[in-house]
Protein backbone atom coordinates (compact mmCIF):
# COMPACT_ATOMS: atom_id res chain seq x y z
CA UNK A 1 0.00 0.00 0.00
CA UNK A 2 1.53 3.15 -1.08
CA UNK A 3 1.64 6.07 1.37
CA UNK A 4 2.19 9.84 0.99
CA UNK A 5 5.06 11.30 2.40
CA UNK A 6 4.39 13.55 5.22
CA UNK A 7 6.26 16.59 4.98
CA UNK A 8 6.81 19.06 8.47
CA UNK A 9 5.94 22.85 7.65
CA UNK A 10 9.02 25.19 8.16
CA UNK A 11 9.33 27.12 11.40
CA UNK A 12 8.43 30.48 9.58
CA UNK A 13 4.94 28.72 8.55
CA UNK A 14 4.07 28.12 12.30
CA UNK A 15 5.50 31.40 13.36
CA UNK A 16 2.65 32.96 10.95
CA UNK A 17 0.02 30.54 12.24
CA UNK A 18 0.89 31.69 15.81
CA UNK A 19 0.56 35.25 14.49
CA UNK A 20 -3.07 34.75 12.68
CA UNK A 21 -4.03 33.25 16.13
CA UNK A 22 -2.68 36.23 18.05
CA UNK A 23 -4.67 38.69 16.01
CA UNK A 24 -8.04 36.77 15.80
CA UNK A 25 -7.37 36.47 19.89
CA UNK A 26 -7.16 40.48 19.87
CA UNK A 27 -9.94 40.91 17.62
CA UNK A 28 -12.21 38.36 19.41
CA UNK A 29 -11.47 40.39 22.70
CA UNK A 30 -12.19 43.88 21.33
CA UNK A 31 -15.64 42.51 19.90
CA UNK A 32 -17.04 41.07 22.75
CA UNK A 33 -16.29 44.55 24.38
CA UNK A 34 -17.91 45.97 22.16
CA UNK A 35 -20.62 43.92 22.02
CA UNK A 36 -20.59 44.24 26.21
CA UNK A 37 -20.92 48.33 25.77
CA UNK A 38 -23.52 47.96 23.35
CA UNK A 39 -25.34 45.62 25.51
CA UNK A 40 -24.77 48.13 28.95
CA UNK A 41 -26.24 50.99 26.56
CA UNK A 42 -29.34 48.90 25.53
CA UNK A 43 -29.98 48.00 29.21
CA UNK A 44 -29.66 51.57 30.53
CA UNK A 45 -32.25 52.69 27.26
CA UNK A 46 -34.60 50.01 28.34
CA UNK A 47 -34.57 50.71 32.28
CA UNK A 48 -34.98 54.61 31.08
CA UNK A 49 -38.16 52.84 28.88
CA UNK A 50 -39.69 50.92 31.45
CA UNK A 51 -39.55 53.73 33.90
CA UNK A 52 -41.28 56.19 31.68
CA UNK A 53 -43.62 53.51 30.84
CA UNK A 54 -44.60 53.07 34.23
CA UNK A 55 -45.24 56.94 34.53
CA UNK A 56 -47.74 56.74 31.85
CA UNK A 57 -49.45 53.76 33.11
CA UNK A 58 -49.71 55.98 36.85
CA UNK A 59 -51.05 58.31 34.64
CA UNK A 60 -54.17 56.47 32.81
CA UNK A 61 -55.22 55.56 36.04
CA UNK A 62 -58.65 56.84 36.89
CA UNK A 63 -57.99 58.43 39.61
CA UNK A 64 -54.81 60.20 38.47
CA UNK A 65 -56.55 61.78 34.95
CA UNK A 66 -58.31 64.60 37.16
CA UNK A 67 -56.42 66.96 39.35
CA UNK A 68 -55.16 66.00 42.56
CA UNK A 69 -56.31 69.08 44.43
CA UNK A 70 -59.16 70.74 42.24
CA UNK A 71 -60.94 67.94 40.19
CA UNK A 72 -60.18 69.52 36.71
CA UNK A 73 -59.44 66.89 33.87
CA UNK A 74 -56.64 65.70 32.08
CA UNK A 75 -54.18 66.95 34.17
CA UNK A 76 -50.48 67.43 33.06
CA UNK A 77 -48.45 68.49 35.67
CA UNK A 78 -46.83 66.76 38.70
CA UNK A 79 -45.59 67.37 42.02
CA UNK A 80 -42.83 64.77 41.87
CA UNK A 81 -41.88 64.64 45.83
CA UNK A 82 -45.21 65.06 46.98
CA UNK A 83 -46.91 62.50 44.59
CA UNK A 84 -49.68 63.57 43.06
CA UNK A 85 -51.01 64.63 39.43
CA UNK A 86 -52.39 68.39 39.56
CA UNK A 87 -53.33 70.84 36.84
CA UNK A 88 -51.55 74.01 35.22
CA UNK A 89 -53.85 75.90 37.67
CA UNK A 90 -52.91 74.27 40.57
CA UNK A 91 -49.10 73.79 39.55
CA UNK A 92 -48.75 77.52 39.78
CA UNK A 93 -49.92 77.49 43.60
CA UNK A 94 -47.46 74.45 44.05
CA UNK A 95 -44.44 76.40 42.50
CA UNK A 96 -45.83 78.68 45.11
CA UNK A 97 -44.68 76.38 47.65
CA UNK A 98 -41.34 76.60 46.80
CA UNK A 99 -39.64 73.29 45.76
CA UNK A 100 -38.86 72.49 49.64
CA UNK A 101 -42.58 71.65 49.94
CA UNK A 102 -43.49 70.68 46.24
CA UNK A 103 -41.48 69.93 43.38
CA UNK A 104 -43.30 70.92 39.99
CA UNK A 105 -42.94 68.99 36.97
CA UNK A 106 -44.30 68.73 33.47
CA UNK A 107 -45.31 65.46 32.18
CA UNK A 108 -44.79 66.24 28.63
CA UNK A 109 -42.10 69.04 28.44
CA UNK A 110 -39.60 68.08 31.35
CA UNK A 111 -37.02 65.28 31.60
CA UNK A 112 -38.02 63.11 34.26
CA UNK A 113 -34.97 61.20 36.74
CA UNK A 114 -35.42 57.62 37.54
CA UNK A 115 -35.22 58.87 41.24
CA UNK A 116 -38.76 61.25 40.51
CA UNK A 117 -40.16 58.46 39.09
CA UNK A 118 -39.41 55.75 41.41
CA UNK A 119 -41.27 58.38 44.37
CA UNK A 120 -44.73 58.94 42.06
CA UNK A 121 -44.82 55.05 41.81
CA UNK A 122 -43.97 54.54 45.34
CA UNK A 123 -47.10 57.02 46.23
CA UNK A 124 -49.27 55.51 44.07
CA UNK A 125 -50.91 58.65 42.89
CA UNK A 126 -53.24 61.06 43.70
CA UNK A 127 -55.95 58.25 45.58
CA UNK A 128 -53.44 57.19 48.35
CA UNK A 129 -52.07 60.68 48.80
CA UNK A 130 -55.36 62.14 49.22
CA UNK A 131 -56.15 59.56 51.98
CA UNK A 132 -52.84 60.80 54.16
CA UNK A 133 -52.97 64.77 52.82
CA UNK A 134 -56.95 64.86 53.25
CA UNK A 135 -57.39 62.61 56.38
CA UNK A 136 -59.26 64.80 58.10
CA UNK A 137 -60.76 67.29 56.29
CA UNK A 138 -63.51 69.04 58.01
CA UNK A 139 -66.74 68.39 56.59
CA UNK A 140 -67.87 71.00 54.41
CA UNK A 141 -64.60 72.51 53.59
CA UNK A 142 -64.29 74.90 50.90
CA UNK A 143 -62.65 72.32 48.62
CA UNK A 144 -61.32 74.56 45.07
CA UNK A 145 -62.75 73.03 41.58
CA UNK A 146 -61.72 73.68 38.02
CA UNK A 147 -63.09 77.05 38.02
CA UNK A 148 -61.56 78.54 40.96
CA UNK A 149 -60.00 81.22 41.29
CA UNK A 150 -56.07 81.57 42.14
CA UNK A 151 -56.86 82.80 45.68
CA UNK A 152 -59.38 79.57 46.16
CA UNK A 153 -56.37 77.19 45.02
CA UNK A 154 -53.97 78.97 46.82
CA UNK A 155 -55.55 78.84 50.73
CA UNK A 156 -56.99 74.91 49.74
CA UNK A 157 -53.30 74.11 48.78
CA UNK A 158 -51.24 75.60 51.65
CA UNK A 159 -53.96 74.25 54.06
CA UNK A 160 -52.87 70.59 52.78
CA UNK A 161 -49.19 70.61 52.41
CA UNK A 162 -47.73 73.43 53.73
CA UNK A 163 -49.59 73.61 57.06
CA UNK A 164 -50.99 70.18 56.26
CA UNK A 165 -53.86 70.86 58.57
CA UNK A 166 -56.07 67.42 57.97
CA UNK A 167 -53.55 65.10 58.21
CA UNK A 168 -53.98 62.99 61.01
CA UNK A 169 -53.15 64.57 64.59
CA UNK A 170 -49.79 64.19 65.54
CA UNK A 171 -48.63 63.27 62.10
CA UNK A 172 -46.41 65.74 59.78
CA UNK A 173 -45.13 64.38 56.73
CA UNK A 174 -41.40 65.48 54.76
CA UNK A 175 -42.21 65.51 50.92
CA UNK A 176 -39.72 62.76 49.76
CA UNK A 177 -36.34 63.81 49.54
CA UNK A 178 -35.69 65.70 46.16
CA UNK A 179 -33.17 64.67 43.65
CA UNK A 180 -28.77 64.97 45.32
CA UNK A 181 -28.25 64.97 41.65
CA UNK A 182 -28.33 68.49 40.60
CA UNK A 183 -28.23 66.86 37.08
CA UNK A 184 -31.62 65.63 37.55
CA UNK A 185 -33.38 69.28 37.83
CA UNK A 186 -34.01 70.73 34.45
CA UNK A 187 -31.16 68.28 32.69
CA UNK A 188 -31.04 70.27 29.56
CA UNK A 189 -31.37 73.83 31.08
CA UNK A 190 -29.08 73.45 34.14
CA UNK A 191 -31.78 76.29 34.97
CA UNK A 192 -31.59 77.35 39.14
CA UNK A 193 -33.98 79.10 41.22
CA UNK A 194 -33.81 80.99 44.91
CA UNK A 195 -37.39 82.38 44.36
CA UNK A 196 -39.30 79.84 47.46
CA UNK A 197 -42.17 80.88 49.15
CA UNK A 198 -44.68 83.80 48.71
CA UNK A 199 -43.99 84.86 45.05
CA UNK A 200 -46.88 84.60 43.02
CA UNK A 201 -45.78 83.14 39.41
CA UNK A 202 -48.49 84.02 36.28
CA UNK A 203 -46.87 82.13 34.07
CA UNK A 204 -44.13 79.66 32.60
CA UNK A 205 -41.87 81.03 29.89
CA UNK A 206 -40.32 78.61 27.52
CA UNK A 207 -36.78 79.68 25.64
CA UNK A 208 -35.62 78.27 22.94
CA UNK A 209 -31.73 79.24 22.50
CA UNK A 210 -31.48 78.82 18.82
CA UNK A 211 -28.58 80.33 17.21
CA UNK A 212 -25.88 82.38 17.47
CA UNK A 213 -24.48 84.13 14.77
CA UNK A 214 -20.81 86.31 13.81
CA UNK A 215 -20.16 86.27 17.25
CA UNK A 216 -16.89 88.09 18.57
CA UNK A 217 -13.56 86.15 19.93
CA UNK A 218 -12.53 86.10 22.86
CA UNK A 219 -9.92 83.60 22.79
CA UNK A 220 -6.47 83.66 20.11
CA UNK A 221 -8.90 82.75 17.44
CA UNK A 222 -12.30 81.73 18.31
CA UNK A 223 -14.56 81.23 21.58
CA UNK A 224 -16.18 78.56 23.14
CA UNK A 225 -20.22 80.66 23.86
CA UNK A 226 -23.01 79.71 26.20
CA UNK A 227 -26.02 81.49 26.84
CA UNK A 228 -27.36 82.72 30.52
CA UNK A 229 -30.90 83.64 30.93
CA UNK A 230 -32.02 85.73 33.67
CA UNK A 231 -35.53 86.51 35.42
CA UNK A 232 -35.45 88.05 38.69
CA UNK A 233 -33.81 85.90 41.05
CA UNK A 234 -33.64 82.67 38.58
CA UNK A 235 -30.67 82.14 36.36
CA UNK A 236 -30.80 79.27 33.30
CA UNK A 237 -27.69 78.36 30.93
CA UNK A 238 -27.11 76.46 27.62
CA UNK A 239 -24.32 73.72 27.16
CA UNK A 240 -20.96 75.55 26.28
CA UNK A 241 -20.02 74.51 22.32
CA UNK A 242 -16.14 74.85 21.78
CA UNK A 243 -14.58 76.62 19.05
CA UNK A 244 -17.73 78.36 17.65
CA UNK A 245 -18.65 81.61 16.69
CA UNK A 246 -22.09 80.77 14.77
CA UNK A 247 -23.28 78.48 17.52
CA UNK A 248 -26.22 76.46 17.14
CA UNK A 249 -28.12 74.96 20.45
CA UNK A 250 -31.35 74.27 19.60
CA UNK A 251 -31.86 74.23 23.42
CA UNK A 252 -34.48 75.03 25.65
CA UNK A 253 -34.86 76.75 29.31
CA UNK A 254 -37.72 77.28 31.38
CA UNK A 255 -38.35 80.21 33.65
CA UNK A 256 -40.82 80.75 36.28
CA UNK A 257 -42.46 84.57 35.67
CA UNK A 258 -43.68 86.26 38.97
CA UNK A 259 -46.47 88.76 39.22
CA UNK A 260 -44.13 91.55 39.31
CA UNK A 261 -42.01 90.42 36.22
CA UNK A 262 -39.11 92.18 34.68
CA UNK A 263 -37.03 92.27 31.12
CA UNK A 264 -35.50 88.65 30.41
CA UNK A 265 -31.81 89.11 30.21
CA UNK A 266 -29.94 87.57 27.70
CA UNK A 267 -26.28 87.25 27.96
CA UNK A 268 -23.39 85.08 25.98
CA UNK A 269 -20.04 83.93 27.87
CA UNK A 270 -16.87 82.59 26.42
CA UNK A 271 -16.20 79.21 28.74
CA UNK A 272 -12.74 79.84 30.23
CA UNK A 273 -10.92 77.40 31.92
CA UNK A 274 -8.18 79.34 33.59
CA UNK A 275 -9.65 82.72 33.98
CA UNK A 276 -12.90 84.21 34.63
CA UNK A 277 -15.68 84.03 31.89
CA UNK A 278 -15.58 86.78 29.61
CA UNK A 279 -18.78 88.54 28.12
CA UNK A 280 -19.39 88.19 24.35
CA UNK A 281 -22.37 90.77 24.38
CA UNK A 282 -25.93 91.08 26.24
CA UNK A 283 -29.36 91.80 25.09
CA UNK A 284 -33.22 92.59 27.10
CA UNK A 285 -36.48 90.95 25.71
CA UNK A 286 -39.15 93.38 26.79
CA UNK A 287 -41.91 90.43 27.83
CA UNK A 288 -44.79 93.13 28.53
CA UNK A 289 -45.62 92.69 24.47
CA UNK A 290 -46.20 88.81 24.69
CA UNK A 291 -48.15 88.65 28.15
CA UNK A 292 -50.33 91.32 27.60
CA UNK A 293 -51.47 89.64 24.16
CA UNK A 294 -51.55 86.44 25.14
CA UNK A 295 -54.36 87.60 28.50
CA UNK A 296 -56.02 90.14 26.25
CA UNK A 297 -56.32 86.55 24.11
CA UNK A 298 -57.79 84.21 26.38
CA UNK A 299 -56.96 80.38 25.94
CA UNK A 300 -54.88 79.39 23.37
CA UNK A 301 -56.21 76.17 22.92
CA UNK A 302 -59.51 77.53 21.75
CA UNK A 303 -57.97 80.26 18.81
CA UNK A 304 -56.48 79.15 15.24
CA UNK A 305 -53.44 79.94 14.27
CA UNK A 306 -53.07 83.93 14.04
CA UNK A 307 -51.25 87.04 15.10
CA UNK A 308 -51.92 88.19 18.27
CA UNK A 309 -49.42 90.88 19.08
CA UNK A 310 -45.89 92.38 17.94
CA UNK A 311 -43.22 93.74 19.74
CA UNK A 312 -41.65 96.69 17.36
CA UNK A 313 -38.01 97.28 16.74
CA UNK A 314 -36.69 100.71 18.13
CA UNK A 315 -33.31 102.39 18.64
CA UNK A 316 -34.63 101.72 21.96
CA UNK A 317 -34.17 97.98 22.04
CA UNK A 318 -32.33 95.65 20.47
CA UNK A 319 -34.38 93.79 17.91
CA UNK A 320 -32.96 93.52 14.62
CA UNK A 321 -36.51 93.18 12.98
CA UNK A 322 -39.93 93.43 13.88
CA UNK A 323 -40.51 90.45 16.46
CA UNK A 324 -44.50 88.84 15.95
CA UNK A 325 -46.52 86.68 18.44
CA UNK A 326 -48.67 84.09 17.01
CA UNK A 327 -50.63 81.74 18.06
CA UNK A 328 -49.39 78.28 16.76
CA UNK A 329 -50.72 74.75 17.34
CA UNK A 330 -52.73 76.26 20.68
CA UNK A 331 -49.32 77.92 21.91
CA UNK A 332 -48.41 81.28 22.30
CA UNK A 333 -44.63 82.07 20.80
CA UNK A 334 -42.99 84.46 19.61
CA UNK A 335 -39.82 84.69 17.29
CA UNK A 336 -37.02 87.24 18.43
CA UNK A 337 -33.79 88.36 16.92
CA UNK A 338 -31.72 90.29 18.90
CA UNK A 339 -28.35 92.74 18.31
CA UNK A 340 -25.84 91.90 21.36
CA UNK A 341 -24.96 94.98 23.46
CA UNK A 342 -21.73 95.08 24.94
CA UNK A 343 -19.53 93.54 22.14
CA UNK A 344 -18.35 94.71 18.84
CA UNK A 345 -20.38 92.02 17.31
CA UNK A 346 -23.27 89.37 16.72
CA UNK A 347 -26.26 88.51 16.91
CA UNK A 348 -29.03 85.77 18.88
CA UNK A 349 -32.02 83.95 18.25
CA UNK A 350 -34.71 83.16 20.47
CA UNK A 351 -38.16 81.43 20.37
CA UNK A 352 -40.30 81.79 23.23
CA UNK A 353 -43.70 79.99 24.45
CA UNK A 354 -46.16 81.47 27.00
CA UNK A 355 -47.97 79.20 29.16
CA UNK A 356 -50.44 81.04 31.57
CA UNK A 357 -50.84 79.67 35.06
CA UNK A 358 -54.05 81.96 35.58
CA UNK A 359 -56.50 81.41 32.91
Amino acid sequence: MHQEAFEPLPLSSYSHISVCLARSRRALFVDVSGIDRSLQGKRTLVIKFCNTRKLKGLMLKSDNRICADCGAPDPKWASSNIGVFICLSCSGVHRNLGTHISKVLSVTLDKWSDEQIDSMIEVGGNSYANTIYEAFLPEGYPKPNAHSSYEERAEFIRAKYERQEFLKPGLRILPSKISSNPEHDNVCSESSSNVVGMVEFIGILIVKVSKGTNLAIRDVRSSDPYVVLTLGQQKAKTSVIKSNLNPVWNQELKLSVSKNYGALKVQIFDNDLISSDDLMGEAEVDLQPMITAAMTFGDPDLLTNMQIGKWLQSNDNALTKDSIINIVDGKVKQEVSLKLQKAECGEIDLELEWISLTQ
